[in-house]
């Protein structure tokens, strides 16, 4: 038999071999064909990844990230460097007027965790010029958040479209969806389906919807305040909500180490703020953090694995807390691989599709992170070992059954490649 650290060694050089495949120059492709572009949170995670090995390669992929930021402050969730039909909707179909064409809405902000990670790798210089470089886009980005998509002045974060959250096609979302009525979306050819299997993907009706949130954005010129104020889809998600809070936790940091102190008083209040926020976002039913419809006032009130990520943002008294490890170990106990996307026997649930139900290692990172940083060693070296197990037994897929453990979606995906090189790889040796 293979021994164990020759088969991962052998696992460290394909995931290698898959970053420098889908690398473009300066910016990374999820995977060719099904992702063809450089895409906001993949980009931060896939710096992880690039930097286990190569240092300025992670550092040069924030920096295009960061290059298609528009002038407002907001990151595009979509940067177009390259022409490609294989992917819809493309440019044109956002007609965002930017240079580089991107598209009009952003992305979970995860880039200031990542920059505060490779500073800190770097020796943690005040004087690092890369990261002096990036720190007035990052604060600039967090600021446009603040302005734009906290509604409620409550430090909690609104997404206008599904797309925003990451989590696509999330049960979260069915009721603000139901909403949009996708009745003038002119026809379309989706290009997911050539890639990868139909059951794997959201349905067509749910891919109209998402349409027809475009051509309203885009009837509005991406205005984020008309957006915002204007939109059908209208949702506080406590995944975007969480990762914000970690992103102002981590960008402080970096604020204390410049002494910009005008700054660092500015995000913890903005920290404080979102701490008392997100109480109104705990279900006290189910014991969990849930996603929150802003036009109808209703929570989700669905277990998913964002629902986990207050560990990670540091927030949560602690008999929040204590349901959370509760609702955690009580999934650990109905699936064989944590973190599934829904809770099985959720409604919509389904171990393959996408967002309701599969594993996805990205998310299964920063819960373990957060749970170590908790204390709760147990459950994050669980999720880690699940996280390592799926790679083993399947490659490196876009996300994983659950049940199965089957691979889904894109094969040779640059961000399950990068969490198998930053995360998990290391907290096996």
């Amino acid at each position: 038999m293979t021994s164990m650290p020759h088969a991962h060694r052998l696992l460290d050089d394909t995931a290698r071999d898959i970053l420098r495949r889908n690398d473009r120059g300066g910016y990374t492709v999820p995977r060719p064909g099904l992702y063809p572009f450089q895409w906001n949170w993949d980009s931060a995670f896939v710096a992880l990844g690039f930097a286990t090995f190569d240092m300025d390669r992670a550092w040069q992929e924030l920096e295009t990230l960061l290059s298609g930021q528009w002038a407002d402050g907001m990151i595009p969730h979509i940067l177009f460097h390259r022409d490609d039909e294989g992917y819809f909707p493309g440019p044109d179909g956002w007609a965002s007027g930017t240079r580089p064409r991107s598209s009009g809405i952003t992305q979970p902000p995860v880039a200031a965790t990542v920059v505060r990670e490779l500073w800190q790798r770097d020796g943690a210089d005040p004087t690092h010029s890369r990261m002096r470089a990036l720190y007035p886009k990052l604060l600039a980005s967090h600021r446009w958040f603040h302005r734009y998509r906290d509604p409620l002045q409550n430090g909690l974060v609104m997404v206008v479209h599904n797309w925003e959250t990451g989590r696509d096609n999330s049960a979260e979302w069915d009721a603000a969806l139901a909403r949009v009525s996708a009745r003038d979306v002119r026809p379309f050819q989706r290009r997911d389906t050539s890639h990868v299997d139909i059951a794997f993907r959201p349905t067509q009706a749910e891919y109209e919807r998402y349409v027809a949130l475009i051509e309203f954005g885009r009837a509005r010129g991406w205005d984020p305040a008309r957006v915002a104020a204007e939109s059908p889809f209208r949702v506080v998600d406590v995944g975007m909500t969480m990762i914000m809070i970690r992103a102002n936790r981590d960008l402080l940091a970096l604020a204390s180490a410049l002494d910009d102190q005008p700054v660092v008083q500015e995000l913890r209040a903005r920290i404080a703020l979102s701490q008392r926020g997100c109480d109104w976002l705990w279900n006290e039913d189910l014991g969990v953090h849930c996603s929150r419809d802003l036009v109808d006032g209703r929570p989700a009130a669905l277990v998913t694995s964002a629902s986990f990520l207050g560990f990670f943002a540091g927030i949560g008294s602690p008999a929040q807390r204590a349901r959370l490890l509760e609702r955690l170990a009580a999934l650990a106990d109905s699936v064989p691989y944590l973190v599934p996307s829904l809770a099985p026997g959720s409604r919509s649930y389904d171990p393959v599709r996408y967002w309701r139900g599969p594993v996805w290692l990205v998310v299964n990172a920063l819960i373990a992170r957060g749970l170590d940083e908790a204390g709760e060693t147990a459950l994050a070296s669980r999720i880690r070992g699940d996280s390592r197990a799926l790679v083993e037994r399947s490659g490196f897929w876009e996300y994983f059954s659950p049940e199965t453990g089957q691979g889904c979606g894109g094969d040779q995906f640059s961000w399950t490649a990068a969490m198998w090189l930053n995360d998990l790889t290391t907290a096996s040796t």
